[in-house]
């Protein structure tokens, strides 16, 4: 049972938000509040490596939470950080994103629907509201062109999945859709991570628009 239990932090300058996502975590079984901060350079001295996933606020005291994606992913590469704010402003989803986030969620979000997203960002996941989602493309499509001879390697069934990716299918639609097995597309996905030098569902996509190949 201890292996499947999710180890969350959270940062947030709000104390009542802080305690509420608190008690949230950790009266939820499978779930362990790992941390709780009110700014990214607390969570950059004091946050456990055992942490899997981390819910982190915009609107920050001192560094903003858009960029602090950036430089806690730098010290613990395997964290899997989800902007969870008030705000669905476009410029801090853009640089969120960018930066390493793996999801981007309002704090209107459900609690349960906020659980389920933890576990999907902890899969490899990347919750997002629907607004923000459709944001998202949006703002990447209309990001600069890509440098000329961008190239990247795939082939023309990874450019497929790849696709379905952006599209936000999850591995057992995406492969009932292609008519392959799970396996199968978890080794096209394995390939495409390498080939785009990415970790993750995010970076794959997010790299993918930016250089126009989806």
């Amino acid at each position: 049972m201890a292996t499947d239990t999710i180890h969350v932090a959270i940062v947030e300058d709000d104390r009542a938000t802080r305690e509420g996502l608190s008690q949230l975590i950790a009266g939820s079984p499978g779930f362990v509040c790992s941390g709780c901060f009110r700014s990214v350079e607390d969570a950059l001295a004091r946050l456990d490596a055992v942490t899997q996933v981390l819910l982190l606020d915009i609107h920050l005291p001192g560094m903003q939470g858009s960029e602090g994606v950036r430089v806690l992913r730098e010290k613990h590469p395997d964290l899997h950080v989800v902007i969870l704010t008030i705000f669905d402003e476009a410029e801090h989803v853009f640089e969120s994103i960018c930066n390493g986030a793996c999801g981007y969620l309002l704090k209107r979000t459900p609690p349960a629907r906020l659980l389920d997203a933890i576990k999907e960002a902890n899969q490899g996941g990347a919750p997002m509201t629907p607004e923000i989602a459709r944001q998202v493309i949006d703002l990447f499509r209309q990001s600069p062109p890509p440098p000329p001879k961008a190239g990247h390697g795939l082939s023309p069934r990874e450019m497929e999945v790849l696709a379905l990716l952006a599209e936000g299918y999850a591995y057992t639609n995406l492969a009932a859709q292609l008519d392959i097995s799970v396996n199968t597309v978890r080794n096209h996905i394995r390939a495409i991570y390498e080939k785009l030098h990415v970790h993750s569902r995010t970076e794959a996509v997010s790299k993918a628009l930016r250089r126009r190949m989806i």
